[in-house]
């Protein structure tokens, strides 16, 4: 017998649901919103949930990660009266089983439910590895479970894989992780930061090249394709890859072959592709600076890592096993730390997220020197100073506005303002150029270094000179 929830606020349609579901053995219940759905599995957990789009407290779609992530992982089937195709995409995009519309037929539920408790019952034997690899990626909160499981299954397989998420979510940590887990742990795993690499060294960084291919080229190189050979390539930063390169690239995924510069003979490279970007590739596509053919060869298996500020109940154990191990690698001696201590951490919002976290724990280090206790104070200024200021914002203190002033914390500094205008002003000429970086630079007025230093700034991708 299964436990089914069906989430919609019209009762009638949660009544003809219960009814059947009943009726084939199994446990059905009922919610009319959102938060009461939620509060039900996370007492009780759902082996299946049929959820509507349109609900009082909001947009079920929206809400399918947070379903999924409670206890149980649940699937997901979004029922709705109102079925369009960028709802399918999202639904299906976003880890949901199956899209059906309303009026929803006896037949189309039986088949689906017979079909869902199949894969959740095979799921359940199949054999995961009890003891898998992560070094470095710390946390035991349902978003990282989730991630580690897709691990697992990725490691099993020889697919490729695309991970994304902000920087500093520790995208190399997790490739790292499936390279470990896999068959291919005994051969290398090959990094290749497509960001640091310039444009006119791209090739032969990644295929090498024989002697005398061009000037200085006074000794042949292997290149990073053929180093990976039978291993794990990590492409890092997938999106800066120049757009004159992503279709050699594909080339090389399609046939595990390629011509070093200079060459005249192929090479067979046998390498496991695994790719990360911080940037959302259908805007990539979209600007016409990344192919949409390669992006969905990177993407058979699809890893989103969650913000540390998505995942706070991680953030204690974080901090205990990089303070031990900055500890053990400065040789310094053990610390203790106050409550204060950690509930600064907690309230910290984490933009950098895990990778500012432990420069704002080695930070502290060096800061506390002998003390042997953390205290607040020994964090960075900067992190301090945010804390305090949406401290005074939550609890409603009067600000300069209330005394006819202006506000610090909601008004701009003008080197902000400048900022934020000079990008969204590349932002927009790069969409009007179509990333032509010689018009964007006759309309910008400015030479091609400076706006290539304005890129940089910013975190704009490269586009075709």
């Amino acid at each position: 017998m299964a436990r089914i929830l069906i989430i919609d606020d019209d009762k009638a349609v949660c009544k003809f649901i219960s009814s059947f579901v009943k009726s084939m053995g199994h446990e059905p219940k009922s919610a009319y919103t959102l938060n009461s759905g939620l509060e039900q599995i996370y007492t009780n957990p759902f082996e299946l949930v049929f959820l509507d789009v349109n609900l009082p407290d909001g947009d079920g779609i929206k809400a399918i990660s947070k379903f999924k992530n409670m206890p149980g992982s649940p699937e997901i089937v979004v029922i709705t009266g109102e079925g369009s195709i960028n709802g399918v995409e999202l639904a299906i995009q976003n880890g949901a089983w199956d899209y059906i519309q309303k009026p929803c037929g006896l037949d189309e539920i039986r088949l689906l439910l017979i079909r869902v408790l199949q894969y959740r019952d095979k799921k359940a034997k199949r054999n995961i590895p009890v003891a898998l690899k992560r070094e470095g990626i710390v946390g035991t909160s349902p978003e990282i479970a989730h991630c580690l499981e897709l691990v697992a299954k990725a490691a099993a397989t020889e697919a490729n894989v695309l991970i994304t998420g902000e920087t500093g979510t520790g995208k190399e940590l997790f490739a790292k992780a499936i390279h470990e887990n896999s068959q291919r742990r005994e051969n290398p795993f090959v990094v290749v930061d497509c960001a640091a690499l310039p444009e006119n060294l791209v090739e032969s960084a990644l295929f090498g090249y024989v002697k005398g291919a061009f000037t200085g080229a006074d000794h042949p190189r292997e290149g990073l394709i053929k180093e990976a050979d039978r291993g794990t390539l990590f492409l890092d930063e997938v999106g800066e890859l120049p757009l004159s390169q992503q279709k050699s690239f594909l080339r090389v995924l399609q046939e595990q072959r390629f011509r070093q510069v200079g060459g005249k003979e192929d090479i067979h490279s046998d390498f496991r592709l695994i790719s990360a970007t911080n940037r959302d590739p259908d805007k990539l596509i979209e600007t016409g600076t990344f192919r949409k053919d390669l992006f969905f060869r990177l993407r058979s298996i699809t890893i989103q890592l969650p913000p540390l500020r998505t995942r706070r109940s991680d953030i204690p154990e974080i901090f205990v096993y990089y303070i031990n191990k900055l500890i053990r690698k400065y040789n310094a001696g053990q610390k203790g730390f106050s409550p204060e201590f950690i509930d600064s951490l907690n309230r910290y919002d984490w933009p950098g997220n895990v990778r500012e976290l432990v420069h704002a724990i080695e930070s502290a280090l060096s800061e506390s020197l002998d003390d042997p206790i953390l205290f607040p104070i020994h964090l960075p200024k900067h992190i301090r100073s945010r804390i305090k200021r949406d401290s005074v914002g939550a609890v409603g203190l009067e600000s300069d506005d209330d005394r006819g002033g202006s506000t610090r914390a909601s008004f701009p500094t003008i080197r902000d303002l400048i900022a934020t205008t000079e990008k969204k002003y590349f932002e927009n000429l790069i969409v009007k150029t179509k990333g032509d970086m010689e018009e964007i630079c006759r309309i910008a007025g400015l030479s091609r270094s400076k706006v290539y230093a304005r890129f940089k700034k910013y975190g704009l991708s490269k586009f075709k000179s």
